[in-house]
């Protein structure tokens, strides 16, 4: 039984979550992903709460559309040369998780190899319950750049997130099913280590999208909308049956996402891309439906009954 069904769906039905990534990096980023939830461009978006633009990105959320779905995106990655974060855990070392200046490294393999699993459970959870000290209602998690998932070294922490999700009631962002990406193959290893992980979600009661795909993060060389539009396009038109979350990173191209980001006008393209009509022709013409991670938490609290 796929999660579709699980959620009262039918078995053949296609239903996806957009979200939105990074919300609170930056001002340019708040305005963008706060006008797509307003509009149900989008589905959902989870907040960095260590980036100094998060009080604003609550804020929006939580006096012009407090219904939506908002989730924490947590962090222990800080990518930008020119753009830095740290932790926001307090009374705790953190020392695992940072570099001596006392920014977060850049890399995920850094986070693998270094990272102390206790101060790595002591971070989640001041993340979380700095969203939740902002008003914020969370209704599920994800990682950002994907460092807690033993990509690169093959140890992973998933153990603590579902931990932290079963005790907070969140569900999480790790497919039931694993996608290859742009042609990539999935290593047999980390497609067994995979599996083994989602039964212990299913154990601890988490609920999991079936899939999770999204455009390549980078802007090729040369790379055009048209591009963009045709990749994401594709995408949609090979969904398959049950809930896919998409991964997207929308933003407004403006200097100060110019200022440190590697790739700004991807992250625009992105935004033209769920603003495009075609694209909303293509959602109904493959009668893909648009759900919220509210209803993958509400299936979470009924099994916790």
């Amino acid at each position: 039984m796929n999660t579709a069904q699980r959620l009262g769906y039918g078995k053949e039905e296609k239903l996806i979550i957009i979200n939105a990534d990074d919300y609170g990096l930056c001002e340019s980023v708040n305005e963008t992903v706060a006008e797509l939830l307003s509009d149900k461009a989008i589905s959902s978006t989870t907040i960095m709460m260590n980036c100094p633009w998060s009080a604003d990105a609550a804020a929006r959320i939580v006096n012009t559309i407090p219904d939506a779905d908002v989730g924490v995106h947590w962090t222990l990655t800080s990518e930008w040369p020119k753009y830095k974060w740290g932790p926001l855990c307090r009374g705790k070392s953190t020392l695992s998780l940072t570099h001596a200046d006392g920014w977060f490294p850049e890399t995920i393999v850094e986070v693998e190899r270094k990272a102390d699993p206790d101060e790595v459970r002591y971070e989640l959870i001041a993340q979380t319950e700095a969203a939740l000290h902002a008003g914020l209602s969370l209704t599920h998690a994800d990682n950002h750049m994907g460092s807690l998932y033993g990509f690169h070294s093959g140890r992973d922490l998933l153990p603590i997130v579902f931990d932290i999700c079963a005790r907070y009631g969140l569900p999480f962002r790790l497919p039931r099913k694993l996608m290859p990406v742009g042609g990539r193959m999935i290593p047999t290893e980390l497609e067994q280590r995979a599996k083994i992980r989602v039964r212990q979600a299913d154990d601890r009661g988490i609920i999991l999208p079936d899939y999770v795909i999204g455009p390549e993060f980078d802007l090729n060389a040369g790379g055009t909308y048209e591009d963009v539009k045709m990749e994401g396009v594709e995408l949609l038109r090979n969904l398959l049956t049950g809930v896919t979350e998409w991964i997207s990173h929308p933003s407004r191209l403006t200097d100060e996402l110019c200022s440190f980001h590697g790739h700004p006008e991807k992250r625009a393209m992105e935004l033209r891309f769920w603003k495009d009509p075609d694209v909303k022709n293509v959602l109904a013409d493959e009668q893909i439906r648009l759900i919220g991670w509210k209803e993958l938490q509400k299936l979470q609290s009924s099994l916790s009954l």
